[in-house]
């Protein structure tokens, strides 16, 4: 007994010096090297500042300009950089912002309906920042000639005159710009009351001569912006191109790649991609477009862009090409009906569903849809595992009976494990003899934790990547379902003025997800294996601090399905006629063995 004493006292000594040392050393060391890379960064984008842009993704007989966010000499703020041209103003019910009339480029807007944290009164997000700001992030349009041409062309620092002052859903605004060699320029922007723009360039010729030109759009963002990188979720640039289908492209491999070419498609879409948010181009359903995916590492800009087929313009007449901007939040509904009124193939794939999409999005829509009905996606999470625990139920309860049989037999298995225990082959073969003449199943236990899996992570998904989630509060302290429980139990629950580590948070759902699937699995014998007996009794212990750094919605959807699970077993066995183990193998771990004496 000393010897397992002085063991614990120096496994806890141990955990204290490492958690000290973590804390009060490693802490300070990996802030200051954050500051430093920050600086570093800094300083790299200025020198890219500095550097000339160079030629963005080709296509076709023609080649896109590359995009120039880091044209200008320094970093401006991304007030300085508003105010360093005129614009039109943006204002709908959901968006705000503007569009720069330097350049004629959507790349200004602030989603109105979210903001940074559960606090209604913190800044709402903010999406597309003007080029020459630190976080660059717009949607440009224009035209290329044919090689060789000498067509004057409105380009990323053209003037424009526009229609009007202001973009709402009831006054489209156009903006035009004469190359003064017979060239007529426009570009007008339409938006709905969501985050969809229609885009129309337009060119009038009023010169002797024909004039071909390709219209191209782009979505430029400088910087690798700080992304989840979990492998459940893409987060990059993004796009459903024809035959090709989906096609996702990380940061990464954009870097690595340096351009990418799915070649040319008549339906789809592209874009940059975030958890929650989305800038995406596609052309008018039919159009054939070039797109391309890229990244210049000498202005840090990764682009999507797409070239469409050429536009002839006769003498005395005019072209056009139209396409769609996509700049906003991910909502389902939102996406989904974007897709069947604009024709925009697979749009709903902005949504990042998985592989389980079968599973994963019909999970939300009954999930959204109890919201609707109770108010609370906390509410809806419980009522929907109560669901799945009805749908599942014939084949739960064939498991517990299959178990409850499991343990009225128990006494034969002692008998034959004793009887044979010197020849495990006998031994194996008399207890499927049993299992054969009783009619049980021995993997029957399984089927419980095998249902729970795929619904599990489906249900961990949409509460992930479903922005319907994002800030949706449970009651008391769980303000936002998709982050973990923001108590710990190692300042007791804030009674203590100290913000443990990220990997001592440890909450009060987690703990109660940890006590109930212990209570569940004591409700069967104790393993007769020594190593399987302490494997089962820390499992609870492993999961509870493990899933107490997953989304608050996740955890409580277990812990209630564990307790529907005891309720449901205890049942099952005592109309099966079999006593519940729980009381007595609670106290057997908790009873010190017999014999044991203190040093």
């Amino acid at each position: 007994m000393a010897d397992n004493r002085n063991t614990i006292i120096a496994i806890v000594l141990s955990l204290i010096i490492v958690l000290g040392w973590q804390y009060f050393v490693v802490g300070p060391q990996l802030e200051q090297q954050r500051i430093e890379m920050e600086q570093q960064q800094a300083a790299a984008q200025q020198a890219a500042d500095a550097q000339a842009p160079v030629p963005g993704a080709a296509a076709g007989s023609a080649s896109i300009p590359g995009s120039t966010a880091g044209a200008a000499s320094g970093v401006l703020t991304r007030d300085a950089a508003l105010a360093s041209s005129a614009r039109v103003t943006i204002d709908t019910p959901r968006l705000s912002g503007s569009i720069s009339l330097s350049g004629g480029r959507v790349d200004d807007i602030r989603l109105k309906d979210y903001h940074e944290t559960v606090d209604r009164s913190s800044p709402t997000i903010v999406l597309f920042s003007p080029k020459g700001s630190q976080n660059a992030y717009y949607a440009d349009y224009g035209w290329v000639s044919e090689p060789g041409a000498t067509v004057a062309l409105p380009g990323p620092d053209t003037v424009w005159t526009a229609s009007g002052t202001a973009l709402s859903p009831q006054t489209p605004v156009t903006l035009t710009w004469d190359n003064g060699a017979g060239l007529v320029f426009t570009r007008t922007f339409a938006i709905d009351e969501n985050y969809m723009f229609t885009v129309t360039q337009g060119v009038t010729n009023t010169s002797a001569a024909a004039v071909s030109l390709y219209p191209y759009g782009l979505i430029a963002r400088r910087g690798t912006p700080k992304t989840e990188n979990f492998y459940i979720l893409h987060e990059g640039l993004i796009g459903v191109l024809g035959e090709k289908g989906l096609t996702e492209v990380d940061y990464s491999e954009a870097q690595e790649e340096k351009q990418i070419k799915p070649g040319q498609s008549d339906k789809g879409w592209l874009g940059i991609t975030d958890k929650y948010w989305a800038a995406t181009l596609a052309p008018v359903a039919g159009s054939t477009f070039e797109p391309s995916f890229s990244y210049n590492a000498a202005t840090d800009i990764y682009q999507a862009d797409f070239l469409g087929t050429v536009v002839t313009v006769q003498p005395g007449a005019s072209g056009d090409a139209a396409s769609y901007l996509f700049a906003g939040a991910k909502e389902t509904k939102l996406i989904d009906s974007y897709e069947a009124t604009l024709k925009i193939e697979g749009f709903e794939l902005l949504i990042d569903w998985g592989w389980f999409y079968f599973l994963t999005k019909p999970m939300f829509f009954v999930i959204d849809w109890l919201f609707h009905l109770v108010g609370n996606f906390g509410v809806a999470i419980l009522l929907v595992t109560v669901l799945v625990k009805l749908i599942f139920f014939p084949l739960a309860n064939k498991s517990y009976v299959s178990m409850s049989k499991m343990k009225l037999v128990q006494p034969q298995m002692m008998d034959i494990r004793e009887k044979y225990k010197d020849d495990k082959a006998k031994q194996q073969q008399a207890l499927m003899e049993l299992y054969k003449t009783e009619k049980i199943n021995p993997l029957a236990g399984c089927l419980p934790v095998l249902i729970q899996i795929p619904v599990f992570f489906a249900l961990y998904k949409v509460l992930f990547v479903t922005i319907e989630m994002r800030h949706a509060p449970f009651f008391g302290w769980i303000h936002d379902l998709s982050a973990p429980d923001p108590t710990t139990i190692f300042n007791l629950f804030g009674l203590i003025p100290w913000d443990p580590p990220t990997f001592l948070m440890l909450g009060v759902w987690p703990l109660i997800m940890g006590v109930t699937m212990f209570v569940q699995m004591k409700m069967n014998p104790a393993p007769t294996d020594p190593a399987q007996q302490i494997i089962f009794n820390w499992m609870p212990v492993l999961f509870t601090f493990m899933l107490a750094s997953f989304p608050a919605g996740l955890v409580i959807y277990w812990a209630w399905n564990n307790s529907l699970s005891i309720a449901q077993q205890y049942v099952i066995m005592r109309r099966q006629g079999v006593k519940v183990e729980l009381w007595d193998n609670l106290s057997t771990t908790f009873k010190r063995k017999k014999g044991e004496t203190g040093a």
